[in-house]
């Protein structure tokens, strides 16, 4: 018997169907040790050497696994080629003692028959560098989140966590939230005029206005209302004459294949996916699919990559398959290969693709569910995108002069215009669409007659928030993280409520997140630099790459790290976290400061442990007022005692009074007003999932199951009868997904 190993039960399933008799395929459901959770794990004084224990969970897996290698003739290690992935084949060679009988690890980067009996033909040894970066990054976070969350746990309150690269994510999050409040708005003016050919006024355009007496005017050129009106008033007498036509052809070049990054984004931004569904379901795809005749497939590469490489076989395929569905002039005469341009990019994997791309999305439909076929369809379009013929867009630009008798003053307007010669990746690609937009035919020295001037004040916009998809860019681009790490470090400062989502899913800091970020900028301003976080990730590539012993890296790091961290726990005082407020404890005349407590703020005695005096802050006294008159004083359906408001960690609910004698709760519910559509009985609520993620739905769940991710207006779609939805910048959309009106 040959003994292959995997890390999932879904991937075992999928291989053991391709191999010949002879073959067993068990997994070993991810890691089989790890650094103990209740100590540091680390022997800082023997090298930073690692005390890794199997935990309980493992031990049944472990010990049939034990069992199945000891009967096996040879052992085929064959996890996930990657640094997480080589190191849970290492820790399976150690933890199974297999020294004396032959082993092989293979590697792929796709679940196929072909792809599997090609890595059986091509063994090679464990990589031990990529086995040191794994352990290397490990144990950096380890020593980072080990030391310093417990310095924050006694500055701040019990509870906070800090990471090498959480708290740089955290950071930025922090930093563009002062950005956005001491951003000072200016006001400008947009001036536009229609205009059109002499008797043809339904061939009207809009040209903007450029140049006044020769000088530009740049978007804040126009910057009153005076400037504006005196502008207006001349254009109104002006007369307008063409100076100028140009045309040009441009090609559009389709976008590259996806690599975890840039799917994580445009899986945020067209599916409204989190990274973390995004990986979760990429993973189905990547380990297997049962399609009708039973055959088990993965049906993408691997997803855990920063290549933009596509294999030449896969090119030469992908050609032939372009030609089949849209014709020969859709087709490259050479293949199109794109340069990596991710700082610091790393593994050796092709870009993510389908394994097969003959089969397209609707082929598909009817085995996946509605998540699986959303991903594989934008996966399956980019790729086949990335290797078509660009589009190609006439752009026309008319410069007009408009001049006024007896007057030498001049203003120089622009029109312009583009209309789709040849959609070439268009055809196929939806993630990128032009908006055409049709000039009239003139001729240079032409005439034309005004209709319209439009003049309207604006002011200057703050910058956005970060969405997880521009999150995960500005990361990538200053080289933080790798593919592995993007949807854990997202999802670690979700779970922490350092920040959460306003209504346009964009992340904005918590009280506490920015409390946290603060004092680690001013304290320990290395851990959360954004060059040197980059730094460490070359370091730990370079020990991947065997450039770079890792004792030393870590040696360095910690020296310096752990000194500051003693000097900082002597200097800093928690009071330094406490704010005064003018107000004296009723108890014992001392004075009330703000805290953090597990709940969040509260107001207590600034001389406990002495006195134990405590109150709510008026924010909170506030939000309990709102509650209570959404939620009148209800009975305790177990006892008839009174419920009276509380707050946990998840925030309000309603708790017997009669605690601890009857524990009875109750959650809150945020009404919006709004009846449900679905079932006509229930009320649309305030939801939240268990990630702390809004969301919008019936109170009679679970006898109605109907749900929205965007708040309701109460308003109905005049097309459909659904509700219409708030979006972005207070328009509102259909919650239908079949229907596109949008008001």
């Amino acid at each position: 018997m040959k003994l292959v190993i995997v890390e999932s039960p879904t991937k075992a399933k999928t291989i053991e169907k391709f191999l010949p008799r002879g073959f067993r395929v068990k997994s070993s459901y991810g890691h089989v040790r790890d650094l103990p959770k209740k100590e540091m794990g680390i022997e800082i004084e023997n090298n930073f050497t690692p005390r890794y224990i199997v935990p309980d969970s493992a031990k049944a897996r472990l010990a049939k696994l034990k069992e199945l290698s000891d009967k096996a003739e040879e052992i085929i290690l064959a996890t996930d080629e990657d640094r997480e992935g080589e190191a849970i084949s290492w820790h399976l060679l150690e933890t199974l003692k297999i020294k004396n009988k032959k082993k092989k690890r293979i590697v792929f980067h796709e679940i196929t028959q072909k792809a599997i009996l090609k890595a059986l033909e091509n063994p090679r040894s464990i990589d031990e560098n990529l086995v040191n970066a794994q352990q290397a990054r490990r144990i950096l976070d380890r020593l980072v989140g080990y030391e310093l969350s417990p310095f924050l746990w006694k500055k701040i309150r019990f509870g906070l966590s800090a990471g090498r690269v959480q708290s740089v994510a955290l950071r930025f999050v922090v930093e563009k939230e002062k950005e956005i409040k001491n951003f000072k708005p200016q006001e400008y003016w947009n001036l536009s005029v229609l205009l059109f050919p002499h008797q043809k006024e339904s061939s009207f355009f809009e040209a903007k206005i450029i140049k006044e007496n020769g000088k530009s005017l740049g978007k804040m050129g126009i910057s009153n209302k005076k400037q504006a009106e005196k502008i207006v008033e001349f254009l109104k007498k002006a007369h307008f004459r063409v100076s100028a036509i140009s045309q040009k052809e441009t090609l559009k070049t389709p976008p590259p294949p996806y690599t975890t990054s840039t799917l994580q984004q445009d899986a945020n931004t067209r599916l409204g996916f989190s990274s973390k569904k995004t990986m979760s379901v990429a993973q189905k795809l990547y380990e297997g699919i049962s399609l009708d005749n039973k055959e088990t497939v993965g049906l993408i590469t691997y997803m855990r990559t920063d290549s933009l490489n596509l294999s030449l076989e896969f090119l030469l395929s992908v050609q032939k398959i372009i030609e089949k569905k849209f014709g020969s002039h859709y087709c490259l005469k050479n293949p199109r290969f794109y340069k990596n341009k991710s700082k610091n990019a790393q593994e050796a994997h092709e870009a993510i693709r389908p394994t097969f791309p003959e089969k397209d999305p609707e082929s598909l439909k009817k085995y996946l569910d509605s998540n699986q076929y959303r991903l594989y369809k934008i996966i399956w379009e980019r790729t086949l995108a990335c290797q078509m013929a660009p589009a190609i867009i006439e752009n026309v630009a008319i410069e007009i002069t408009a001049t006024k008798e007896k007057s030498s003053w001049q203003y120089l307007l622009k029109a312009l215009g583009s209309t789709v010669k040849f959609n070439g990746y268009m055809e196929i690609y939806s993630g990128r669409k032009i908006i055409e937009n049709l000039l009239p035919q003139v001729s240079k020295e032409e005439e034309l007659d005004l209709k319209k001037i439009n003049s309207e004040q604006k002011f200057t916009l703050p910058p956005s928030r970060y969405s997880e998809a521009t999150l995960i860019k500005i990361l990538e681009e200053n080289g933080i993280g790798r593919p592995s790490t993007y949807a854990p470090t997202i999802s670690t400062i979700v779970e922490r409520k350092y920040v959460e989502k306003d209504e346009n899913k964009k992340f904005y800091p918590t009280e506490i997140g920015i409390l946290v970020s603060d004092l680690l900028v001013k304290h320990f301003s290395k851990i959360v630099d954004y060059n040197f976080t980059a730094e460490m990730e070359n370091n730990l590539d370079e020990i991947a790459e065997g450039k770079k012993e890792w004792v030393p890296i870590i040696g360095n790091f910690y020296r310096s790290f752990h000194k500051n961290l003693l000097e900082k726990s002597k200097e800093i005082k928690k009071e330094e976290f406490q704010e005064k407020i003018d107000k004296s404890c009723p108890e014992c005349g001392g004075d009330l400061v703000s805290k953090f407590g597990r709940f969040g703020k509260f107001i207590a005695c600034s001389n406990y442990p002495n006195c134990r005096y405590t109150e709510k802050t008026a924010i909170e006294k506030k939000q309990e007022e709102e509650i209570e008159k959404q939620n009148p004083q209800e009975k305790c359906e177990l006892c008839q005692a009174p419920m009276v408001i509380k707050k946990g960690r998840f925030g309000f609910f309603l708790g017997c009074s009669n605690y601890p004698q009857c524990k009875n709760i109750k959650k809150i519910e945020t009404k919006t007003g709004i009846q449900c559509l679905k079932c006509k009985t229930g009320e649309i609520i305030e939801k939240k999932t268990k990630t702390g993620r809004l969301f919008y739905g019936c109170n009679k769940y679970p006898a109605c199951d109907f749900a929205l991710w965007n708040k309701p207006s109460g308003e109905i779609c005049p097309r459909c009868k659904s509700l219409l939805v708030f979006v972005a910048k207070g328009k509102l959309k259909c919650s239908n997904k079949n229907c596109s009106y949008e008001k």
